[in-house]
């Protein structure tokens, strides 16, 4: 295998051991809400958070479990209660907040599937990972023997289980078999999913302009706690500042096993059914992985973006303010996000490949992705796959970023 997928910082070898370990932490069990409590626990340091009790069965001993923030907003989510609400409510009328998601739970009754990392003292240790030993906005943390386990997701009792090590085991293989020779730009596990962004160091060529210089490059990423499907995308890479852009070539794995997306006939399954679907997903996530890492779809980038170069602002430098304000209406950007794209476009504009050339659809791409470098992990791919709606544009968007007239005082 071609080992040059690793970098410097060792960062694939570090999120194998953490996917690893939470591996050996995991405890998933089906219940119907009737057999679970709310209670809302007073932290050290004041303020509230959400446990949830389940009764032991068949012998086992009761188990508590402290939500973490991504298990509370699927509580509160599943209820029909607005998040913001909740977390009020759990600040501020705890006991009859407890009250209603109970009541909720037994008058309408439902299957859920609660996936949890196990806390017990034989399994916590001083070297756990963040996202197990959870430190909570007060500063307090889960620690045994005060919880006996986190919950991490409330999930329907449908939910398709393909985990984190299921992914890796799939594509992991592939690229490294690969002449491409990718290696390995960041990966994250957050408490939603997990990321892994790779580039080639042989797959390159030049963008937009001369001095351009790009590199293919793929992201994988995965949700244990629902929060989205498997998925499998082209990330091209500005070598110069590293900037991604997802393309518009993609897969998720809901367009590539019907047994997930029929999650009625998933449920109707065996365990050994299960297991061969999963095989299968594995199967066309590996075929999938070495199309979108191919030079003949990067070159089909690259070309889009020389002309994209083309696509030039009319008025330039002198309209770039009010440029990004007009894209930040397309894409229905916040002022703060707004802003970061200016943030970008003026890094842009001083990088080789960009610097003393005309503002462009191009200039733009890089950005939006650029704004990319100082969001929230889990905001990242969400402003590459921006990058790839401004460059694909329809004209009629287009001109009304292109064609924004001079500001007064500059046009007076």
């Amino acid at each position: 295998m071609n080992l040059t997928i690793e970098n410097e910082s060792v960062t694939l070898r570090n999120m194998m051991e953490a996917i690893q370990a939470q591996q050996g932490r995991k405890w998933d069990v089906e219940v119907p809400t009737t057999e679970v409590q709310c209670r809302t626990v007073e932290t050290p340091r004041g303020g509230n958070r959400t446990q949830l009790i389940l009764e032991g069965r068949n012998g086992d001993s009761t188990r508590v479990l402290e939500a973490n923030p991504t298990a509370f907003e699927q509580l509160c989510q599943k209820a029909n209660v607005d998040v913001r609400t909740g977390r009020r409510f759990q600040q501020g009328y705890p006991q009859e907040f407890d009250a209603i998601l109970n009541a909720i739970h037994e008058k309408e009754p439902r299957r859920a599937m609660l996936r949890t990392f196990d806390m017990t003292p034989g399994a916590v240790s001083e070297n756990l990972n963040p996202l197990i030993r959870h430190t909570f906005g007060d500063g307090s943390q889960i620690e045994a023997p005060s919880s006996t386990g986190m919950l991490r997701a409330v999930v329907t009792h449908k939910f398709k289980r393909f985990d984190h090590p299921d992914l890796m085991e799939a594509v992991l293989p592939v690229l490294m078999d690969s002449d491409a020779q990718w290696q390995i730009v960041n990966a994250a596990i957050t408490a939603k999913r997990l990321y892994v962004r790779f580039k080639s160091l042989v797959i390159t060529g030049e963008g937009a302009n001369v001095g351009d210089a790009m590199a293919q490059g793929v992201v994988i990423s995965n949700s244990e706690t629902g929060h989205g499907s498997i998925s499998i995308a082209q990330l091209v890479w500005t070598l110069m500042c590293l900037n991604g852009m997802e393309t518009t070539n993609k897969s998720r794995s809901t367009h590539l096993t019907s047994a997930q997306a029929e999650s009625d006939i998933y449920q109707m399954l065996t365990d050994e059914a299960k297991d061969l679907d999963n095989r299968a997903l594995a199967a066309k996530l590996r075929d999938v992985t070495a199309n979108y890492a191919s030079r003949e779809m990067f070159e089909e980038v690259l070309e889009r973006f020389r002309a994209a170069a083309g696509d030039r602002v009319v008025n330039g430098m002198a309209v770039a303010q009010p440029a990004v304000e007009a894209l930040g209406k397309i894409l229905a950007l916040t002022k703060a996000e707004t802003s970061s794209v200016f943030d970008g476009l003026l890094a842009t504009v001083q990088q080789p490949g960009y610097a003393g050339q005309p503002l462009s659809r191009a200039t733009m791409v890089n950005a939006v992705t650029g704004a990319a470098r100082n969001a929230a992990l889990d905001d990242v791919s969400e402003w590459h796959r921006r990058g790839s709606k401004v460059l694909n544009l329809p004209a009629n968007q287009w001109k009304a970023v292109a064609e924004v007239p001079l500001p007064v005082a500059v046009a007076a």
